[in-house]
């Protein structure tokens, strides 16, 4: 496909994301389903024109003076594709599946504003509700923060210490790119793509179905050497998911000690088999019912809780979720931390340690959230998670925000990863 075609099933796929309000992935599913003549190149590339075109959707409209998803794509191609208005037009003629070309109006106005005079929240590409959340979490930084929350993430991969090393993995991965990471002891990065390109399909490399690396941003593994199982430890992962963390608590403990892997919802924790099966985990009991743990009530050495949150600090992967949330989601979500902070609670033995971590960089969800447990369950206090970082990341790398409570929060405009908050709790002997 040449770009008007590709411009073309982007607006498509931009109109039915708008007007039947779902989720990006599936619109993008379905459309390639009913256009199976599309390669994987030209799907990337429309992917990629409708994830940029989430991805700053304030700012592409105002600068447009239209909220049309064709002013949009017409946007990305100029703005983050770097493609003047006279190659595209250039681009798209004589092509019969182009879209029809931009209003003059659009281009007009394209030509004559100034960002920098737009109101804040367009500047921010995000929802003019939640600025002053961001204002709250990073002061006078906000908006640069909000902005690289709208940037194209890298493709991070942690190395599976139980089969291999970073140095063998790297070797085994150069044609794609990857090299270590800037943080994460374990962590290798393919850097972002630009324009039409695509991220290898690592998953699809003989290092991977070995088991020798998984998929996992480097903030997740960043929080999960924090965390700081060691060999030998009962440890809970309350809110396993797909067991990311799991994995990597697991290779951290040498396959000694005991992870018990838990998750209320099942959907998400069903992919967590296969993957200790490829990891060579031996230490890891998966639970998918709470009555499971009822024996462990207060004997884990460590619990962990990655709590169910708006996902904010995700957004670069997820623009869509950015424009849906609301201000009633985030109660839900809060209520929801509070309960599960609680119900972990009673799983840590006297001298054992519980963490909290979101992927938000909402302070309602992250510092708030914290300061409230603390009140509340008084036999529970603060660690430094500054030292915790000394100890296990060391000077290397990027530097977190450290936050009240002991704390220490992750972004991608700090760190270079997605968005996590990460506090740790001591239970008095």
């Amino acid at each position: 496909m040449r770009l008007g075609g590709r411009l073309a099933a982007a607006i498509d796929i931009l109109s039915d994301i708008e007007t039947r309000h779902r989720p990006v992935a599936d619109a993008l599913k379905d459309w390639g389903l009913s256009h199976r003549f599309a390669g994987s190149g030209d799907r990337a590339a429309i992917g990629n024109i409708v994830y940029d075109a989430l991805r700053l959707k304030l700012s592409h409209q105002w600068l447009m003076d239209s909220d049309a998803p064709a002013a949009m794509a017409y946007a990305v191609i100029y703005r983050q594709w770097k493609i003047a208005p006279d190659e595209v037009a250039h681009a798209l003629e004589g092509d019969r599946f182009a879209p029809p070309p931009p209003a003059p109006e659009w281009l007009a106005s394209w030509q004559e504003k100034d960002l920098t005079s737009a109101p804040h929240h367009v500047q921010a590409d995000m929802p003019e509700w939640l600025i002053s959340s961001l204002m709250s979490a990073f002061g006078e930084d906000w908006l640069a923060e909000a902005r690289a929350l709208n940037e194209r993430p890298p493709l991070d991969l942690r190395v599976n210490t139980l089969k291999a090393d970073r140095a063998k993995v790297a070797k085994a991965m150069a044609r794609t790119g990857a090299h270590p990471a800037p943080t994460a002891p374990h962590g290798l990065r393919i850097d972002p793509v630009a324009g039409p390109q695509r991220h290898p399909n690592v998953t699809a490399e003989l290092a991977y179905q070995k088991g020798w690396f998984e998929v996992q941003d480097e903030g997740s593994q960043i929080v999960a050497a924090l965390f700081g199982a060691a060999a030998g430890e009962n440890v809970l992962d309350f809110c396993a998911g797909g067991g990311g963390k799991t994995l990597a608590m697991a290779a951290a403990m040498e396959n000694k000690g005991q992870v018990h892997a838990y998750d209320a919802d099942r959907g998400r924790l069903a992919p967590i088999i296969e993957r200790l099966k490829r990891a060579g985990t031996r230490n890891v009991q998966v639970h998918d019912a709470a009555d499971d743990l009822a024996m462990l009530a207060g004997r884990m050495d460590r619990v962990l809780v990655d709590a169910p949150c708006t996902g904010s600090g995700t957004w670069r992967r997820r623009p869509d979720t950015k424009w849906r949330l609301t201000a009633r989601n985030v109660e839900e979500r809060l209520a929801q931390q509070a309960a599960v902070l609680s119900s972990a609670s009673r799983y840590v033995r006297p001298g054992g340690t519980l963490a909290y971590v979101t992927c938000s960089v909402l302070p309602e969800e992250n510092e708030v959230q914290a300061r409230r447990f603390l009140a509340e369950n008084v036999d529970f206090s603060a660690e430094a998670a500054a030292d915790l970082w000394q100890t296990h990341i060391g000077e290397t790398g990027a530097r977190p925000r450290m936050t009240t409570q002991g704390g220490l929060a992750l972004t991608p405009a700090l760190s270079g990863t997605d968005g996590f908050f990460f506090a740790v709790f001591k239970r008095t002997a």
